[in-house]
């Protein structure tokens, strides 16, 4: 006969067990919801990148024509509301003409697409080393600079990367817990009350991004290509245009000038 005791479990050890379980839950909701992010912050950016490969230079150089004929018509009236609109067409040109110097000839990315063995990894790595689970400032100040880094690796398409983060986290010395069900559970507790403000943090941020106006450009250009039209390579034609015409008023300007 048996005379084994079976030992029950403590009330601290119970508790302990299923806060673990909803970490567990929050943790996989948090990785999800981070991915989401940094897909839609990686496509918005290689859409940007792509726009302003295709219509850049064009406004760079219709605002520096349209600046020309606001400093041509300030020359020639001297009316200090015709120097403003001057200088602030000027002010414009000059920060169109640095972000389309930004991108210069480097061939832009079609698209962001990153592959299913990706985007299981990022979700790994995401619940190991977020922020929101740091036990003091110093740990989380510590897991920001790795996420960044885990950030950079996804956009870049660098599973090495990410695994080689992973490794690095998981062997470091800081990644070690503490002892006892009492402590474990009052640092899953905490845990778990930093997870979830981030996840409401996460959902704003996803909200502003899809109210922006680059968002908005880049599902009219999506809903275009499905159609079959190339929206950037229209807006860059009507571009032409506007410059054509810009240049015709600047000479008509010119020869007006040289008339008088």
């Amino acid at each position: 006969m048996s005379t084994e005791v079976v030992r029950s479990q403590t009330p601290e050890e119970e508790e302990l067990a299923r806060k673990l379980a909803e970490l567990a839950d929050l943790e996989a909701e948090l990785a999800e919801r981070e991915l989401k992010l940094a897909t839609l912050v990686s496509e918005l950016h290689v859409f940007e990148r792509r726009y302003l490969h295709a219509v850049g230079g064009l406004y760079a150089e219709l605002d520096d024509l349209r600046a020309q004929i606001a400093e041509a018509r300030a020359h020639v009236g001297h009316d200090p509301a015709a120097q403003e609109e001057a200088a602030e067409a000027r002010r414009q040109a000059g920060e169109s003409a640095r972000t389309a110097g930004a991108i210069g000839e480097e061939e832009p990315e079609e698209r962001f697409q990153p592959s299913e063995s990706l985007r299981k990894l990022y979700r790994e790595v995401a619940k190991r080393v977020h922020p929101d689970l740091a036990s003091d400032d110093l740990d989380r100040a510590r897991r920001t600079r790795v996420m960044a880094e885990v950030n950079r690796a996804y956009e870049h398409g660098d599973e090495t990367r990410l695994r080689a983060i992973l490794r690095e986290w998981e062997t470091s010395p800081e990644a070690v817990s503490g002892e006892g069900p009492g402590a474990e559970l009052v640092r899953t507790i905490r845990k778990i009350a930093q997870v979830r403000p981030r996840l409401d943090a996460i959902g704003s941020e996803m909200d502003e991004l899809k109210d922006s106006p680059l968002y908005a450009l880049k599902a009219r250009v999506g809903e275009a290509d499905a159609c079959g039209r190339d929206l950037l390579a229209e807006m860059a034609a009507a571009l032409d245009r506007e410059i054509a015409e810009a240049r015709g008023e600047l000479c008509n300007m010119a020869h007006a000038r040289g008339s008088v």
